[in-house]
């Protein structure tokens, strides 16, 4: 039984900063952060977009397309989490009216968490043949102003509905795992930005990617040029491009040259957004899905991280007419008509961000119609409407 990706959406909020504009504000030169860190935008959430309302936008945009008499699961994965307590999937359940007989949670494990979800979504689907799940990953990526993370920030949010005979992607048998607890990065309670050892973090990455990866090809007994792409967690492009590095090392050209050509695809997405932790390697999927010329059939390796640290390495297929299920023409439209931030104006966003809610509160949007968001608080009771 093939069981995978049957349908995706993606949101990102409406407003972003330049690198260029950023790199000016901070005294530094443009290309560090262009070509150096490989990002070209910056996606900025108001605090009308928090990690609750951009997973209901993202599941809002093929929800029309479930069959809610089978949807069994809902998990939602966040290190953006909006309560100690409460799960975040319990708000997005009652916005979109989903089935009062679901199981539904919230997972983390940093920016590893949405693919804990997709295998918990899938060994529930193995056992309930005739039910799907939903996952989401969504998450604001915090790390302080003019800071050294301050440039690998970013927001959205990636839903996922899992089945069997998926449209898009069938997973494949088979993952190789890797993990240990070590201090690269960590949000510790109290504070809203994540502390982070950039340069340890990147180093361990690249040897959870080699880990992972050596494991996965001797376990399968698959090659390199057995994969069409191979799609990363992209906390920023550059780091990705590393453990792309080492997977076409010594490969012959033609296979190099298809990995790299779909890595570059991958991660146009990654680009315009920055990083949105548990979704940034599926915003990778997506990218590629929406931007490659795939074939039915096609492999994409999977390699994903979250920092603490956890690594997995899995592939699937891509299904014959997966094209169908694809919204690229919406989510470019996304893309292309948000709102340009001076760094003043980001600045100014990202304080106040920062910042709790007090026990009531109402805000206004300037998002498009149709858009949920955060309305406000009553009695510390976070409130989402759509627009």
């Amino acid at each position: 039984m093939d069981i995978g990706i049957d349908q995706i959406g993606f949101y990102t909020p409406n407003k972003f900063v330049d690198m260029v504009d950023l790199a000016n504000a901070r005294n530094q030169d443009p290309n560090k952060f262009l070509i150096g860190i490989g990002q070209d935008r910056m996606a900025v959430a108001d605090k009308t977009q928090d990690a609750v309302a951009m997973g209901i936008n993202a599941t809002a945009e093929y929800l029309d397309q479930v069959d809610l008499e089978q949807l069994g699961l809902l998990i939602f994965a966040t290190e953006s989490g909006i309560d100690q307590s409460k799960s975040a999937s319990l708000f997005v359940k009652e916005a979109l009216n989903l089935p009062v007989n679901i199981r539904t949670f919230e997972i983390k494990e940093a920016c590893f968490a949405l693919t804990a979800a997709l295998q918990v979504a899938r060994d529930y689907v193995r056992a309930h043949p005739h039910h799907s799940a939903m996952i989401i990953g969504s998450d604001i990526a915090r790390y302080g102003l003019n800071t050294a993370g301050e440039v690998t920030q970013g927001a959205g949010a990636i839903s996922m509905l899992i089945k069997e005979s998926p449209a898009i992607i069938a997973l494949e048998d088979g993952h190789a795992s890797y993990s240990e607890n070590i201090n690269d990065f960590w949000r510790p309670n109290g504070s809203p930005v994540a502390m982070v050892d950039g340069h340890y973090s990147r180093d361990v990455y690249l040897d959870f990617f080699k880990e992972t990866f050596k494991e996965y090809l001797a376990q399968t007994k698959l090659t390199v040029s057995d994969f069409a792409g191979i799609c990363y967690h992209l906390p920023y492009t550059k780091m990705g491009f590393k453990a792309h590095r080492i997977a076409i090392q010594g490969q012959d050209e033609e296979t190099a040259k298809r990995l790299s050509d779909n890595f570059q695809l991958s991660a146009k997405y990654s680009r315009q957004v920055g990083n949105i932790y548990t979704a940034s390697l599926y915003m990778s999927i997506l990218s590629l899905l929406e931007n490659g010329d795939l074939e039915a059939g096609d492999r994409i390796g999977f390699f994903s991280y979250g920092s603490g640290a956890m690594a997995e390495f899995f592939s699937g297929k891509v299904v014959d007419g997966y094209q169908r299920r694809l919204r690229p023409g919406l989510h470019k439209r996304m893309l292309q008509e948000r709102t340009r931030l001076g760094v003043g104006q980001y600045e100014d966003i990202f304080t106040e961000g920062l910042e709790n809610l007090p026990e009531n509160v109402e805000f206004e949007s300037d998002a498009n119609h149709g858009t949920w968001f955060l309305a406000g608080q009553e009695g510390y009771v976070r409130k989402y409407q759509q627009k």
